[in-house]
């Protein structure tokens, strides 16, 4: 089952990972989510998760060339492109790198791997046979995405040349915010955070929201099926409780109980 995705929008969240089966167990464990296991040439699978039979994420284990250059367990967040080779020459002439080619994934969609100036890693996704997630912003799915960056100006220019999206600023505390959306939409997809010293030694990331009910419950939970918690929960007003967790195997992610409307 399929949501509409506008261009320029998040619209699949890929977990690479060492331990497939523990990253099962755990994400299963914590978010309810279930599976629906798809096998591929080598031998292994790829997982989808999925929530009320809607697919929500997915997962795979990190292959061996990701591996031996030192790439660590992480989520990926793809943005939908109407013309993945086209954003990949927009890409390129606003200062971005292309990691991987446009190449297809089977009959599912098209694909590339692009990194903006300040090496902020992202996929690209134009949908073929696969749309992306069957859900978004409810209990037990993505809520929001940001990208954390030590230059937010430059950040800001590429992603509105590259991707067309509206930025906001938005008062979050001691460092400079921007909300992100497409046009036409007002509630927006995700932000955009300038790193500050306390981020000392973190390179530019794109982070994932998992919307939980209960932020204090899912970090207990978490712990008990071997997460860490990173980040202990805090409280932003007007904007809700929130915590960074890992998972068994280091791919960090927050979780975020939202306040009510107003």
């Amino acid at each position: 089952m399929a949501i509409h995705h506008a261009d320029g929008a998040p619209s699949w969240f890929e977990l690479a990972t060492r331990d497939q089966a523990a990253a099962e167990a755990f994400y299963t464990g914590v978010f309810g989510w279930t599976q629906r296991q798809s096998p591929l040439p080598d031998g292994s699978h790829y997982t989808i998760f999925q929530l009320d039979g809607r697919d929500v994420a997915a997962c795979y284990t990190l292959m061996a060339d990701q591996a031996a250059a030192g790439i660590p367990p992480h989520w990926s967040v793809y943005f939908k492109v109407a013309d993945c080779d086209a954003t990949v020459d927009a890409v390129r002439a606003n200062g971005g790198t292309v990691f991987c080619e446009p190449y297809e994934v089977m009959e599912h969609l098209r694909s590339a791997v692009v990194a903006d100036p300040e090496g902020a890693v992202l996929a690209l996704h134009q949908p073929r046979a696969h749309a992306g997630v069957g859900v978004l912003r409810e209990p037990n799915s993505v809520l929001w995405v940001e990208l954390a960056t030590r230059d937010i100006a430059r950040a800001e220019a590429f992603h509105r040349a590259v991707f067309g999206w509206t930025t906001t600023p938005f008062a979050a505390g001691p460092t400079t915010y921007r909300v992100l959306a497409t046009p036409g939409d007002e509630a927006g997809f995700g932000g955009m955070m300038e790193m500050d010293e306390q981020w000392e030694g973190i390179p530019s990331h794109w982070s994932i929201y998992l919307h939980v009910s209960d932020v204090d419950a899912s970090l207990a939970r978490a712990l008990e099926l071997g997460g860490s918690v990173r980040v202990p929960a805090f409280d932003v007003p007007g904007v809700g409780r929130i915590a960074r967790l890992d998972d068994p195997s280091g791919a960090g992610f927050y979780v975020m109980t939202p306040s009510p409307p107003g």
